[in-house]
């Protein structure tokens, strides 16, 4: 199955990895000392849409399940992905001219490269973020 805590409407900020790491060379070359960056593309999406596109590719249920039990399911990222987190990089691409052009968490996840082949050999990353999600 594929979780979701509670019903789903707590919210999960997103960046793409070439998105962040291009911010973080930005931030390397020149931030302000002290600075904080927020390196988020997506404010907050639902963990049911999530927990949705993730049941969708590996054709498997989509369920809540209570908030108390998210340790459990999720081990250690289950008090995160239970919490509703957003934020936004607006400063933080006014400061850094700094602007996410990769796609967003649900429209690469929907990609299915995460989840070509069963074969953990095949695709280790998309094994190992799928089983924890959807364990």
């Amino acid at each position: 199955m594929s979780a979701y805590p509670g019903d789903g409407s707590n919210r999960w900020a997103a960046v793409h990895r070439l998105d962040a790491a291009h911010l973080f060379r930005l931030a390397l070359e020149s931030a302000p000392p002290g600075a904080r960056l927020h390196g988020v593309a997506e404010e907050g999406i639902p963990v049911r849409e999530i927990a949705e596109v993730i049941g969708r590719h590996l054709n498997v249920p989509v369920t809540s399940i209570p908030r108390e039990e998210a340790n459990t399911h999720f081990g250690f990222l289950g008090a995160f992905f239970s919490l509703d987190l957003p934020r936004s990089s607006a400063i933080t691409q006014r400061m850094m001219g700094w602007h996410p052009v990769q796609p967003g968490l649900i429209a690469d996840l929907d990609a299915g490269h995460y989840f070509n082949g069963s074969d953990p050999a095949q695709n280790p990353m998309a094994a190992t973020s799928a089983a924890n999600l959807s364990r």
